[in-house]
């Protein structure tokens, strides 16, 4: 039997997906259709976060770049809508953590862009490296890389197609956390299973939240508020916390993310 290109582990409610498409964990409609169908399939189990990470030497190489001959004819149109893609990371009801080791380039460092939470180990070598054949990045790495880092960093990243260390990226708010590499399993699941305990649903307004404030502005975010809190103020884990505060403060509440 053929060795999945993307293995699936359950840690309590966790569902960890490990990317194993070899050499290179080139990112294209196989490795997408597959991470997606992984999404879902994690949703419907119940699991209440998920863990992105590699299993291979580095986490990606890049953009499957045999397919480009065949988009080039095609005026540029992709065999899968790069919009299907950045929706399935982005509208996901639970949060998505990444684990980043080695080298993260192009496609690679796109999808860990849409991913919530990136914990990257401080050896990896990290860029957007399109501009060497002539491209610039295709899966909205751009638009996000202006949205937290500012335009002047975008430019630096997209068009210099330098390789960056994970420390440089932290600071400049791309990436979220940077830990010695022998941490690095351990600490993105402790990460991801803190995300697991919490209030589900609040998470899930807090996605949707967020990508209509970065998509919208401030003031449709403001407007959109009040419908997308609804569900929260309705679910369980809400009457839980109020009790567990009664009872015994702040921080002592169990959630089980209804």
């Amino acid at each position: 039997m053929d060795e999945a290109i993307v293995q699936t582990e359950l840690k309590g409610h966790v569902t960890v997906l490990t990317m194993n498409r070899r050499p290179h964990n080139l990112m294209g409609p196989t490795l997408y259709r597959a991470l997606l169908d992984e999404f879902d399939a994690a949703v419907k189990r119940g699991s209440r976060a998920i863990l992105l990470r590699s299993g291979l030497r580095h986490f990606s190489a890049g953009a499957e770049v045999s397919l480009f001959p065949d988009r080039i004819a095609r005026q540029g149109q992709a065999l899968m809508d790069p919009l299907e893609v950045l929706r399935g990371f982005e509208t996901l009801p639970i949060p998505i953590v990444v684990a980043v080791n080695g080298t993260c380039l192009g496609g690679g460092f796109e999808v860990a862009l849409a991913c919530d939470f990136s914990v990257v180990a401080e050896s990896a070598r990290i860029g957007s490296v399109e501009v060497a054949l002539g491209l610039h990045p295709l899966l909205g790495g751009i638009q996000r890389q202006v949205m937290r880092a500012g335009p002047a960093r975008a430019k630096e990243l997209a068009m210099l197609g330098r390789r960056y260390d994970a420390a440089t990226l932290e600071r400049w708010g791309l990436i979220n956390l940077v830990v010695p590499d022998d941490k690095l399993d351990e600490v993105a699941l402790s990460v991801a299973q803190e995300l697991a305990a919490g209030p589900t649903i609040a998470h899930a307004a807090t996605k949707q939240l967020v990508r209509v404030a970065v998509n919208e502005g401030l003031a449709a975010a403001d407007e959109a508020m009040f419908e997308l809190q609804k569900p929260v103020w309705a679910s369980q884990d809400l009457k839980r916390g109020l009790e567990a505060f009664d009872a015994a403060g702040p921080g002592t509440a169990i959630f089980e993310g209804n």
